[in-house]
């Protein structure tokens, strides 16, 4: 097997995983239309069994940070993999609002352990300059699973087989769990670890170049020399020194945006949203499932041009796309036109705007940066903080939409949404700093020595502009 082929396969099942997280937060959406004919739910229950899955993912997450660093990556994607099939077979087979939510909790914690150590397990095992669009390899392959979900949903809707729906997760659960024990582990964990010669190996069979490998194996155990001799482990106190303080930040602020942008309602809830403005159930899924088709394309086009323009750029314009789309969808909804051609038009034109403008900007760059922004030493530490507040927030939005559409109505949410994408803009615009074609160990070591990050990406311009050249 050619070194192309053996790339292509880490890539693959290491974020093989996404498929699973977005096929199982996408198809409750279908889902739900029809298990609350089995089981009985109020608008909090609705609420809870979408946020289930995300309180779990917060303890997920939570727990991953230690356990990737004491077992490996690899390994805990692994475990991931075996939560997801429990979790899938068990829900699928709940008849009351309780044993569903429960359930829809352990799913969570595999989607939370994924969404921490397969961003980590992608981004240590990629070369710097291609770095954002195979980390970002992930982020597509969850757009995979979200379509998938939504393609599953249309096809079994007549049947109303919400339990098919759900159940058929284990299938890429079962397979991320075959593919992934053939799969090499990280270079820089195996360094952290003492096992250099096996590292080596790793880097040689990615790099297709001896010379290349050993060279970047040099740099990986001077930083991890570096960081043996500080001996220092994260606390909040860390996260909070001088050196650190502005990239915890960052990530915060950027998982905050991410969430608050409003993606989840559309994810988690289009169907409904469409439903209560007059389309059949049939008709709701099927305008789903191209808002996951638009969802997965919109994401290609993320995958080259975070590396060639960067990831700030990317956010920027993300941001006012999504922001029209909200003004768009809060005007529509809240000038009264009655069901009909014209709103029905309208609103699938904003959603499609905004599902558009996220997806080649905020779905994928934000797990793209998060674990480019911390210091290897604490890099899953860190990551795995930003990730629990990230489904904090997603928790947040997606317990309380169903009862804020019902007391206020859709236009109000998108009002508020509209804002928060605005803000978004102007946080990337003033604090974001830009990672794009840095070695994770050159961003450490600026961060080491105290200097911004952006700092040094805006000193090191005129030499990568002119070996561009």
């Amino acid at each position: 097997m050619n070194t192309r082929l053996k790339n292509a396969l880490i890539w693959v099942f290491g974020a093989l995983g996404g498929i699973l997280w977005g096929y199982d937060t996408g198809v409750i959406s279908g889902a739900m239309l029809f298990l609350r004919k089995d089981i009985e739910l109020n608008p909090l229950l609705e609420g809870m069994v979408v946020s289930g899955l995300l309180v779990g993912a917060m303890l997920g997450a939570g727990v991953s940070g230690k356990l990737s660093d004491a077992w490996g990556r690899r390994r805990l994607i692994l475990a991931a993999s075996g939560i997801f099939i429990l979790g899938t077979l068990a829900a699928s087979l709940a008849t009351e609002a309780w044993t569903l939510i429960l359930f829809r909790f352990v799913l969570g914690v595999g989607v939370g352990i994924a969404s921490v150590v397969v961003p980590l397990y992608l981004t240590e095992l990629a070369p710097k300059h291609i770095r954002g669009g195979l980390a970002s390899l992930m982020q597509l392959l969850v757009t995979v699973g979200i379509f998938l979900a939504y393609v599953v949903d249309y096809l079994l809707h007549d049947y109303e087989a919400w339990r098919w729906m759900i159940g058929l997760g284990v299938v890429p659960a079962a397979v991320l769990a075959l593919g992934i024990t053939v799969q090499p582990e990280s270079p820089r964990w195996l360094v952290g670890k003492g096992r250099g010669d096996e590292a080596r190996r790793v880097l040689a069979q990615l790099r297709g170049d001896d010379l290349a490998a050993d060279a970047e194996l040099a740099e990986i155990e001077e930083t991890v020399r570096g960081e043996r001799a500080l001996n220092e482990s994260l606390s909040l106190s860390r996260l909070l020194a001088p050196e650190l303080r502005r990239v915890f930040l960052v990530g915060m602020l950027l998982v905050f945006f991410q969430n608050f942008v409003g993606i989840n309602t559309i994810i988690y809830y289009a169907p409904t949203l469409l439903s209560d403005i007059g389309f059949q159930d049939s008709g709701a899924i099927m305008a789903t499932m191209g808002v996951g088709a638009l969802n997965m394309l919109m994401t290609l086009p993320a995958m080259q041009l975070i590396d060639r323009c960067g990831r700030k750029p990317l956010l920027l314009w993300g941001a006012l796309g999504m922001c029209a789309a909200m003004v768009l969808l809060a005007v529509t909804n809240l000038a009264g036109l009655g069901y009909g051609p014209l709103l029905s038009a309208l609103t699938l034109l904003g959603i499609g705007l905004y599902i558009a403008s996220f997806a080649v900007s905020w779905g994928p760059v934000q797990w793209v940066m998060l674990p480019e922004l911390f210091p290897l030493r604490i890099r899953a530490a860190a990551v795995s903080v930003c990730v629990v507040f990230n489904w904090l927030f997603n928790m947040v939005v997606a317990l309380l939409f169903p009862s804020l559409l019902k007391a206020v109505g859709a236009g109000v949410n998108f009002l508020f949404f509209a804002v928060t994408t605005l803000l978004a803009f102007v946080f990337v615009r003033g604090l974001l700093p830009e990672t794009k074609g840095r070695s994770l160990e050159e961003i450490e070591h600026d961060l080491l020595r105290g200097k911004r990050p952006e700092a040094a990406v805006e000193e090191s311009a005129p030499a990568s502009v002119g070996a561009a050249r």
